[in-house]
């Protein structure tokens, strides 16, 4: 039976993932029609970690495909193991067997590597497939998933049609470079995820580091989000926004007010382009910090 809203937004946060309604339902229909999830936003806000927690909600692998321009079957799905092949057909050839029966051998089972797809229809329990940044694959490839994620089936020429033992859970995240088919969106359940507001990025902040004070870490929250309001190249993610609040408890800072030097000196946790480091001057680190109270 599908898990109800409540109790995927409190095992998500068990998971350390701090998820708002929205999120939550949308996990929840994913269960509910047992449809692929695809979460579209800017780099940096979280999709990649829906699918870590979605995997330690149901205990569940997480079987990840990073995809990248000029992403091919092979490297998604599956490969010949050449070398053993080779070792394979010199010795059958020594043993004097013949060409038929060598070829039959070399492609079963035995030499296949499983790549992400081919793994994630085999399992017995259902992991979850993580198909992360689809948009960086070419639409080749896009096209060759719709078998996939359509009819959990895929088929190897040298020993046919192979189909899925368990549905895993999909989630496909795309930070819009390019524009998805039609054809890919109308497969899946479709979610906007945007930064989380002040309250949620300081309850995530509590749950990752939860030594961390409660004060810091809204303080923290706030600056953050008045950071990303700034016309900056690369605007911090949520890690980025990990790694300052444990950069700030290491430095034993308890309020962001009372320590404007620590604030614009480690503020290289957050700003990664030498052109936002420079905009971020210690004026308009003291500017911001105004904001935090």
């Amino acid at each position: 039976m599908p898990l109800d809203r409540e109790t995927i937004s409190d095992r998500l946060a068990t998971a350390g993932y701090i998820a708002d309604r929205d999120i939550a339902t949308a996990l929840w229909l994913m269960e509910f029609l047992k449809r692929p999830l695809l979460l579209e936003g800017e780099a940096g806000v979280g999709k990649t970690e829906v699918a870590k927690a979605l995997a330690a909600v149901h205990g569940a692998e997480l079987i990840r495909l990073q995809c990248y321009e000029g992403l091919d079957q092979n490297a998604a799905l599956y490969e010949w193991n050449y070398q053993r092949q080779l070792l394979a057909i010199k010795a059958r050839e020594g043993a004097g067997e013949n060409a038929d029966a060598i070829e039959e051998h070399i492609f079963s089972e035995r030499y296949l590597l499983e790549r992400p797809l081919l793994a994630a229809i085999r399992r017995e329990k259902p992991p979850v497939l993580l198909v992360d940044e689809v948009d960086r694959a070419d639409q080749e490839f896009e096209a060759f998933l719709l078998e996939l994620l359509s009819d959990f089936q895929v088929s190897i020429p040298e020993l046919g049609t192979i189909t899925a033992t368990s549905i895993p859970r999909v989630v496909l995240t795309s930070n819009g470079t390019r524009e998805l088919s039609d054809a890919l969106r109308r497969r899946c359940l479709y979610h906007y995820v945007d930064f989380p507001d002040v309250d949620r990025e300081a309850r995530i902040i509590l749950a990752r580091l939860p030594g961390i004070d409660t004060a810091l870490a809204l303080q923290i929250a706030r600056m953050v989000n008045a950071v990303r309001k700034e016309d900056l190249r690369k605007v911090p993610g949520v890690a980025e926004t990990l790694d300052w609040a444990a950069t700030l408890a290491g430095l034993d800072v308890h309020d962001l007010r009372q320590e404007p030097e620590a604030v614009h000196e480690t503020m290289m946790c957050l700003l990664k382009t030498h052109e936002d480091r420079a905009r971020m001057t210690r004026e308009v680190a003291e500017r911001l910090l105004g904001k935090v109270a």
